[in-house]
């Protein structure tokens, strides 16, 4: 996680400033991994905030971002601290409206916006199409006008979201310039400098046969032209910017790990039924979003050294042809007691599944920091 951290804030640094998104992993050990390293975060929820704040997140340095903010929720963090709270929703202002009408101080508020389709990208479009996430691009000077003129807010800047799971550098840094275009554009509109720029995540990482990694070499090609672009214009140079990437920082340093309970032949398929599965780790068994269920890498990490003999589908213990973590896995003549490793594990895991499907117990977690483990399960 540290390695991670460390080469994106290379990247980006002089331009913008990393703030972890916490769903991807909101564990507060790994939480506190990245706000060691200096990184903001990003909520999407009272829970996460409360997790965030529990993991020694600054509130001046959290972000809280999502489609479906209740009024408790909104209540609790102008009450007890927050950076900045992303307004999504008609409804969502005149909730705050209501809030600060008491004479309360002015919240701290972005605007989301939902990119034109033009620069919508990754496996998983978060904009470019109808969505509930944020307010639509082509409607934006009509919000800024009404957030504006409202004495409940303080409207710091604005947060795009293009897109989750993004590979491509190019891509990437075609949405971050978009982002910026917005920005200046509400900058002009309300005629003062904005404090914020959101460009949002959607950092991938490789999980299947044929995926390359994010060329952070090549992002970093693209990093001068955005500065300039952000320094042109006296009202956005001195705008902190943000990107919020979730499993870019931590997916890779996640293994899952599960233990053999049968290994079996049904009509020539070779099957290993484990004690983990789908309740521990939808994300892995394709049913988080996957239309095409492909495997995520899966090694056999007592048995490194020998060498891959049999074709095997992962099965997990649950009475549904859903748990199949992998289903043509290359591994040793693995036997009962024998473990399964799933790499690439550290986001959208344990807090992304089923857990009370069937009712099984849950994995431990455990941080491993300079070959010392330790157990971070909440």
């Amino acid at each position: 996680m540290r390695r991670a951290y460390g080469k994106l804030a290379e990247v980006l640094s002089g331009f913008a400033s990393i703030h972890y998104s916490i769903k991807a992993n909101p564990n507060p050990g790994v939480i506190g991994v990245l706000i060691g390293q200096g990184a903001g975060v990003e909520i999407a929820s009272l829970g996460e905030y409360r997790l965030a704040r529990s993991a020694g997140a600054d509130p001046s340095r959290i972000l809280f971002a999502g489609p479906g903010k209740r009024a408790e929720e909104l209540a609790v963090v102008l009450r007890e601290g927050i950076g900045e709270i992303h307004l999504e929703s008609l409804e969502e202002i005149a909730r705050i409206e209501r809030l600060i009408e008491a004479g309360g101080v002015p919240a701290p508020v972005a605007i989301r916006f939902n990119p034109v389709a033009e620069v919508q990208g990754g496996a998983m479009r978060m904009g470019g199409r109808p969505a509930p996430f944020g307010f639509d691009e082509e409607e934006l000077d009509g919000v800024v006008d009404q957030v504006e003129a409202s004495a409940a807010f303080d409207l710091r800047g604005v947060h795009m979201f293009a897109g989750t799971q993004i590979l491509d550098a190019d891509m990437l840094a075609g949405q971050w310039a978009h982002g910026l275009a917005v920005a200046r554009r509400v900058a002009a509109r309300i005629g003062r400098p904005l404090k914020t720029i959101d460009l949002g995540g959607g950092l991938g990482i490789p999980y299947y046969i044929g995926e390359a990694a994010l060329d952070l070499e090549r992002l970093a090609t693209h990093i001068p032209a955005l500065a300039e672009a952000l320094a042109a214009d006296p009202l956005t140079r001195d705008a902190q910017v943000v990107v919020e990437p979730g499993r870019f920082l931590v997916g890779p340093a996640g293994v899952y790990v599960a233990c053999v309970l049968a290994a079996k032949t049904s009509r020539g398929s070779r099957f290993l039924v484990t004690d983990g599965g789908m309740h521990h780790h939808l994300a892995a068994s394709g049913n988080l979003g996957q239309i095409i269920k492909r495997d995520y890498p899966v090694l056999a990490p007592a048995r490194m050294g020998e060498p891959a003999t049999v074709t095997a589908s992962l099965a997990g213990p649950l009475c549904t042809p859903l748990d199949m973590i992998a289903r043509k896995a290359e591994l040793p003549d693995l036997r009962e007691g024998d473990l399964v490793a799933v790499l690439q594990s550290g986001a959208y895991g344990l807090s992304a599944s089923p857990v009370n499907f069937l009712g099984h117990p849950l994995p431990r977690e455990v941080l491993v920091d300079g070959g010392a483990a330790r157990l971070i399960s909440c």
